[in-house]
């Protein structure tokens, strides 16, 4: 008797499973083919903004304008008060509704900021691109709001992985940057399935998932790893200071500067007189050249504080684009100066600081381990592991995301459920 109600349990969990698995096989479809052909036309409209932006130098004195004009598109679309992926955060945990007209303008935002040379990266525009479409999908299909809920979530990996061809990141980010903490495991499927799409479609029109070459990874002992743990604990410090950085531009120019249009244009100039002060154009865009430099072992002393500056600087005035690909330019560069003087190679230093730093400002210590394994393989995992590990403890409580919840203390189990700083 036992064992045949045991197996009517078994099959019943078979059932559910199966419908849920076949449903959200079709949705992610939906929303896989939909936001992964936008994420790839977006991936191409950026990386034509930084060509015709390396062609033609002279675009750098139009950024005023083009802050100006950003601002005034957000103004016009009834949008001024948008707060960027904070929102595609909250929208996920039910607390902010999400309009369509998010996918546009930061799309065109975030092409002119690349374009005229404001220092961003891709990955929060990606991530609104695509949580705002996964919302609207939910809403033309009239989802009940758990489902929408993870809508938005699909859409999220869907952009990501289309962008930076990393599915398995992409999948585990969506569903763990939003509740550090608590995981949204019922979205593993519908993500996972749409970043796989997004991916494939990128796969299509052959945009090359973003991966590095590390050199001399060193062999596992106590020396390693603990030129390891110094060197994700400095980065983990110099998360926090980044992010506070981040928080602490906007501040101001808002403090000093009311007019929202004004802001833009006073960055713009700020970022041109930099530019002009540095000497040369590393720190314009996202800088994905430098980043690949550092991991051959290249970089500037200075690099990773300039470019905390010049991204502070734009994404203050209210430029559009994203703070992550910056991360890993700070994480990389300094890894790569700082590594040599704890004696770890500079290549594999470089892969540790850009590691142990995005976990620092994302809260995200098993996306950034995923992160490793995708963008250098497998050689050095026990070391990223570690690095992830460290980055997430130390970094305290302080994040690029103000609308991200810690839910739980990183240091004891205990609930805490507070806002990051």
């Amino acid at each position: 008797m036992t064992e045949g109600k045991e197996l009517r349990t078994v099959a019943k969990i078979f059932y559910q499973s199966s419908v849920f698995f076949v449903r959200w096989l079709m949705l992610a479809a939906v929303v896989g083919s939909i936001v992964g052909v936008m994420g790839v036309l977006f991936h191409f409209s950026v990386e034509k903004a930084t060509e015709l932006r390396t062609e033609f130098p002279w675009l750098l004195y139009l950024l005023p304008l083009g802050g100006v004009l950003i601002a005034l598109l957000y103004q016009k679309s009834g949008m001024a008060k948008d707060m960027g992926t904070n929102t595609i955060i909250e929208a996920v945990r039910g607390e902010h509704p999400l309009r369509m007209r998010t996918a546009p303008l930061i799309f065109i935002s975030t092409v002119i900021t690349h374009l005229l040379g404001g220092s961003s990266g891709r990955e929060g525009a990606a991530l609104q691109i695509g949580g705002s479409m996964g919302a609207r999908l939910a809403d033309w299909m009239d989802l009940d709001q758990k489902e929408h809920q993870m809508m938005i979530m699909c859409g999220m990996s869907t952009c990501f992985a289309a962008l930076f061809g990393t599915p398995l990141t992409a999948t585990i980010f969506a569903i763990e940057v939003v509740s550090v903490g608590v995981m949204h495991y019922a979205a593993l499927v519908p993500c996972v399935l749409g970043a796989l799409i997004g991916y494939g479609i990128a796969q299509i029109f052959e945009v090359a998932p973003t991966a590095f070459v590390i050199q001399n990874v060193p062999q596992l002992g106590l020396a390693s790893t603990v030129q390891v743990i110094v060197l994700s604990i400095l980065c983990a410090v110099l998360s926090a200071i980044f992010c506070i950085s981040m928080h602490a531009s906007g501040k101001l120019y808002k403090k000093y500067i009311s007019n929202a249009a004004l802001r833009a244009a006073v960055g713009g100039v700020l970022v041109i007189l930099l530019t002009l002060l540095v000497g040369n154009r590393d720190y314009n865009g996202a800088g994905m050249d430098v980043i690949t430099r550092a991991m051959a072992g290249e970089a500037d002393w200075c690099a990773f504080l300039l470019k905390i500056l010049f991204t502070a600087v734009t994404l203050g005035a209210g430029f559009k684009g994203g703070e992550i690909v910056p991360t890993f330019f700070i994480g990389a560069t300094f890894g790569c100066v700082v590594g040599p003087l704890l004696g770890l190679d500079p290549s594999f230093a470089a892969a540790v600081g850009l590691i142990a730093l995005f976990c620092g400002v994302i809260n995200c210590p098993v996306a950034s381990f995923t992160l490793a394994v995708e963008l250098f393989g497998g050689d050095g995992v026990i070391f990223f592991g570690i690095a992830s590990a460290i980055g997430y403890m130390f970094s305290g409580y302080y994040g690029l995301y103000s609308g991200q919840k810690i839910v739980y203390s990183k240091l004891e189990t205990k609930f805490i459920d507070v806002h990051t700083k």
